[in-house]
C-alpha cells in the first residue's frame, strides 16, 4: 500500500509541475485586459491538495509504524 501511495505522490508532483507551467504560459500569453478562465487556476490547485494528503501520509507513516512495533 505504501509503495502505491509513494508512486501516486510522484505522479501527482509531475501533474502539479505541468499545471504550474501551463498556468505560467497561459498568464504570460494573456493580454493585460484579459483574464484566463477560472479552471486554469485549478490545474495547479487540485494536484497540490492531493499532494498534501499523500505527503502527510508518507511523512507520518513511520511515526505510527514505530508505535505499533514498540514493546508494550
Amino acid at each position: 500500500m505504501s509503495s502505491l501511495i509513494r508512486q501516486v505522490h510522484r505522479w501527482l508532483s509531475l501533474a502539479f509541475t505541468v499545471g504550474v507551467v501551463a498556468n505560467l504560459i497561459v498568464y504570460s500569453l494573456a493580454g493585460r485586459g484579459h483574464q484566463p478562465a477560472f479552471w486554469w487556476n485549478l490545474l495547479a490547485l487540485i494536484p497540490v491538495f492531493l499532494l498534501l494528503f499523500s505527503g502527510l501520509y508518507l511523512f507520518l507513516r513511520p511515526y505510527f509504524a514505530g508505535r505499533r512495533r514498540a514493546p508494550a
